[in-house]
């Protein structure tokens, strides 16, 4: 696929997607500002559903309309490495990351604002909801983001420029359109290991699995 024209269907698809996922809560939300797992579930669907539209339409207008073939979708075996990866990700390379960041700057970056999102969302968690927040945290998220920037944005970027050079800028596009300033250079160095992942084997299996990994281990530490 043509970079930049892919490059356009997952601005697209991120743009409709944050629009119908912020109309959602607004909606079903009482509170805006605190939304219930369910409301959060909705909306987080409304996003990944015009995220999703955006692979298949780009896929079929600009690649070979087979949308496995488009965006790397298969997975091996040996893909299941990506699950010991994604937590040596989480337990050992994000807090050594942060180590000298902690030095420098102990007052911004503590465990309590590093973990602040995920120990929100567990606390907003009760009873079934539980497993709700699971399915979307662990399974959901790192399947659609996986599609979305190593499938649609960084595959086909990787056929045009260097291969490092496209998995840095992936990694900083994904950790910066998570919009949390504090988290930045963890979801980085995670975005790093995504990436390369994919890269590597061509295919989204492995970073899939590895993101799968990652998340289960970021929200088991929480509870």
């Amino acid at each position: 696929m043509d970079v930049g024209r892919s490059t356009l269907w997952f601005l697209g698809g991120w743009l409709v997607g944050n629009v119908l996922g912020g109309l959602a809560i607004a909606f079903f939300a009482a509170d805006a500002a605190d939304p219930t797992i369910p409301v959060l579930a909705i909306s987080l669907l409304a996003l990944w559903s015009a995220e999703i539209v955006a692979c298949v339409l780009a896929s079929r207008s600009i690649g070979t309309g087979d949308v496995r073939a488009d965006l790397g979708l298969f997975a091996r075996p040996i893909d299941l490495l990506g699950v010991p990866i994604g937590v040596a990700a989480q337990l050992v390379l994000i807090p050594l990351v942060y180590v000298p960041l902690v030095e420098i700057w102990p007052e911004t970056f503590t465990q309590e604002r590093l973990e602040e999102t995920a120990r929100d969302l567990v606390d907003r968690a009760d009873g079934g909801m539980i497993v709700l927040l699971a399915l979307l945290v662990v399974i959901g998220a790192p399947l659609v983001e996986e599609v979305l920037y190593r499938g649609l944005l960084q595959r086909p970027a990787l056929e045009r420029f260097p291969r490092w050079i496209v998995i840095v800028a992936v990694a900083a596009v994904f950790a910066l359109f998570h919009f949390r300033p504090i988290e930045f250079v963890g979801l980085f160095v995670a975005g790093l290991v995504f990436g390369a992942c994919a890269a590597r084997t061509g295919r989204l299996g492995m970073a899939i699995t590895a993101h799968v990994a990652f998340n289960a281990t970021g929200v088991i530490l929480v509870l």
